[in-house]
């Protein structure tokens, strides 16, 4: 159970006995949302098995769904059979892999997420400018091996300010940057004044690169965490924002921070002494996965959660086009 309370979130000294704070918004964005579907309507049309290359999404619960239902997630195209029909994850995929693909005769459908789809776009077109390209983001990350793959010749990885002084470009005056979309938005921030300061003339993407849900979930999150003693956010080791949840809990103001995959994760030892506890969910994990952690607190004292909105989201994404033509024709759309 919630109950809604607007900003802010601090609470005052009067109100100090228990207390759940939940962050909103939380949880599924639209890319996941979309992916998520697509993998399901692709089962449900097609039949199984529908191939999958790499995880849909960061949640381990969300993949092992997925495969109870006859998805088979592989790591690379070489394990698809000839001819099948295989996914591609939300966090994108590079040029190569279409290749590949298409060499395999296998039917695709390009689960690709919208904002990092224009993140690919704004690659192409500096590569075809001429720019260095400085992608600010985690290596061997799908999103970023997607992104560097549509300019191979082009894109250097910088993961850090501290990476910024070895740096090599052509042309001083020809630098751009552009950045994975799951990053914590005041790193990388300082990742590009680290940058700007070398190379002054640094072109700016045209629009910010770090998605919309990223920045809201961090911007919760930085609500929730003043006066919190304790911060739980649910989502996978492997999921980027969900583990920059973690780190902008604490910077904002959090007494400790933990990240769990579900509630059999949590320790009662975390709620020694803690009145205050927040939760939230990285941009992958489904709702059970935060109602089981209030279910945890409640069995434990703690009142029902009171829902902290700093932000609307009504965004949706229509499905892959390959996806929604087959849809049509079958009748179903």
């Amino acid at each position: 159970m919630t109950t809604d309370v607007g900003m802010p979130a601090v609470l005052r000294p009067e109100e100090a006995e228990r207390a759940v704070l939940l962050a909103a918004p939380r949880g599924y964005c639209a890319g996941v949302d979309r992916a998520v579907i697509t993998v399901e309507k692709a089962l449900d049309l097609y039949g199984a098995p529908v191939y999958v290359r790499k995880q849909i999404v960061h949640n381990k619960h969300v993949v092992a769904d997925l495969e109870s239902r006859g998805a088979i997630f592989v790591e690379e195209i070489a394990e698809v059979p000839t001819g099948a029909t295989v996914v591609f994850s939300a966090h994108g995929v590079s040029p190569e892999v279409h290749r590949q693909s298409a060499e395999r005769d296998l039917k695709t459908i390009d689960a690709t997420c919208p904002l990092v789809t224009k993140v690919h776009h704004e690659a192409k077109r500096f590569a075809a400018d001429d720019y260095d390209i400085l992608l600010i983001g985690h290596e061997g990350h799908e999103e970023v091996e997607g992104t560097a793959g549509e300019a191979p010749d082009h894109v250097q990885l910088v993961q850090s300010p501290a990476d910024v002084p070895g740096i090599v470009v052509r042309d001083p005056a020809r630098v751009a940057w552009l950045s994975q979309t799951t990053l914590s938005v005041d790193e990388t921030l300082e990742t590009v004044a680290a940058i700007r300061e070398r190379f002054p003339l640094l072109l700016d993407p045209p629009s910010d690169d770090i998605c919309y849900a990223t920045q809201n979930r961090q911007l919760a999150v930085k609500e929730i965490s003043p006066g919190a003693d304790l911060v739980i956010v649910v989502g996978s080791a492997n999921s980027s924002n969900s583990v920059r949840l973690v780190e902008v809990a604490l910077e904002a103001g959090a007494l400790a921070s933990y990240r769990v995959d579900d509630v059999s994760e949590v320790d009662e030892a975390w709620l020694d002494g803690v009145r205050t506890v927040s939760v939230t969910s990285g941009a992958s994990v489904p709702e059970s996965l935060v109602e089981g952690v209030l279910e945890f607190l409640a069995e434990r004292g703690y009142p029902d959660a009171r829902a902290v909105h700093t932000a609307e989201e009504s965004l949706v994404f229509s499905l892959p086009q390959e996806l929604r033509r087959d849809l049509k024709a079958a009748g179903r759309l």
